[in-house]
């Protein structure tokens, strides 16, 4: 028999945000995480500006020993540490120095790399005869799983301990491979996330693709533009954010709150074939991602109270809202509400898809629907699809039953969660 999976803790680590009380606050007011990047600037980047969390030495503290920290220099790990331990000790989960290893807990953490400034400082000592220097976590802050074994070892966890890797879908993808594993009954709980490093290491490569906007380096907080009619491209942000998936059974009989039950989804690629390509998400794909997650989530689409989305203030936006439309078979004042964290906080990469969905379940758990900000001029093309009043600019306090989040991914590869509201 398979087991109902619900959602019992929550952490994030945001540009406009780190912690639960502050991004939740955060993404209500509408306030922006975007600021100029001094870093980008000195590089001459086409786009100046980014998405940061602020993480001070004193919170690092609270999560690494000193000697953790000495040569450490991961943010995608520093941050995914953060978001797991605080969405763990959220779920009323203690952390205990015990001798066996907790068998029924996990982590699916994934990440698009690891440590890039550290691989940075790792090869310039090489290249410099100085490998002896690199120190004794130089691998583990570099392997892929670095973050999932960072929690793992900080956790204890037993179960499997493991990173997943899918692009701008690494977030929605874990949290699903985490849902899969505990229906089955093969865990009692996993703490599902992704992370994404900062910096022009990360970034450089999108800047010299143009997809980035750089028509807002003097105006930071008005650069990301979802949906906008005067959208010019992402703007490149990063954190973590972290979910404690757990059978409805176990949760129960320990007393946890209950955030929201994960209903289902699926994950599928286009296959870069069609109008798929490595950068362009395949339509026939998206329609049937979306499709096909409705359908395991055994639910019909005019239950869907209001849409998260992938919208990256791309030219795709539109797209994106077409293949919704057909997917739901609703359009016009039918059409559920849609949202776009992205306009906070810009693309976070590998992170984004856990961001998002922690953004996406607060809403339902606290009944409102978030502004999508810098959208006053609606792009027409999607006007003419849906009703305005279907992108919110402002705040709406509205008891939300079920919510849909979405990533779509470079390499063609696409992920949808059904979250319901739990009601016992």
């Amino acid at each position: 028999m398979k087991k109902r999976v619900v959602i019992t803790g929550l952490g994030v680590v945001a540009p406009n945000g780190v912690g639960l009380d502050a991004f939740t606050h955060a993404i209500k007011k509408g306030v922006s995480g975007i600021k100029k990047d001094p870093e980008l600037e000195r590089l001459q980047f086409s786009c100046q500006i980014s998405g940061k969390p602020e993480i001070s030495t004193e919170l690092s503290l609270q999560y690494f020993s000193e000697l953790e920290l000495r040569n450490f220099n991961s943010t995608g790990i520093l941050y995914g540490v953060i978001a797991g331990i605080d969405a763990w000790k959220d779920a009323g989960l203690a952390i205990e120095i015990i001798e066996d290893p907790d068998w029924d807990s996990g982590t699916i953490f994934g990440t698009g790399t690891s440590g890039i400034d550290k691989f940075r400082e790792s090869i310039y000592k090489i290249d410099d005869f100085q490998t002896r220097r690199l120190g004794s976590t130089a691998v583990a802050q570099t392997m892929n799983s670095g973050v999932s074994a960072y929690l793992g070892g900080k956790l204890g966890l037993g179960n499997q301990v493991t990173t997943n890797s899918s692009a701008c879908t690494t977030g929605t993808e874990s949290i699903l491979m985490a849902y899969e594993r505990i229906q089955s009954g093969q865990a009692k709980r996993i703490l599902a996330g992704s992370t994404s490093d900062s910096g022009p290491y990360i970034w450089g490569g999108f800047d010299a693709m143009r997809v980035c906007t750089f028509k807002h380096n003097d105006s930071p907080e008005q650069g990301s533009r979802p949906m906008s009619v005067t959208a010019s491209g992402f703007v490149p942000g990063s954190g973590a954010g972290a979910l404690v998936l757990e059978d409805l059974e176990t949760a129960l009989a320990r007393g946890a709150k209950i955030y929201a039950e994960v209903l289902g989804g699926n994950v599928n690629s286009g296959g870069q074939r069609g109008l798929g390509t490595m950068t362009a998400p395949n339509p026939v794909a998206v329609q049937k991602c979306i499709k096909n997650a409705i359908e395991n989530a055994g639910i019909h689409a005019n239950e869907i109270d209001a849409i998260n989305g992938h919208l990256t203030a791309t030219s795709k936006d539109s797209l994106e809202i077409q293949n919704w439309s057909e997917a739901l078979g609703r359009k016009g004042i039918d059409f559920p509400y849609i949202n776009s964290l992205k306009s906070m906080v810009g693309h976070c990469l590998s992170g984004a898809g856990s961001i998002e969905s922690v953004a996406s379940i607060l809403q339902l758990h606290q009944g409102f629907v978030f502004p999508n900000i810098n959208c006053e001029d609606i792009n027409p093309e999607i006007t003419a699809l849906i009703d305005e009043s279907r992108i919110p600019i402002k705040l709406i306090e509205k008891e939300l039953n079920i919510v849909a989040k979405a990533s779509f991914g470079f390499g063609d590869v696409n992920g949808c969660v059904i979250f319901k509201k739990y009601k016992s």
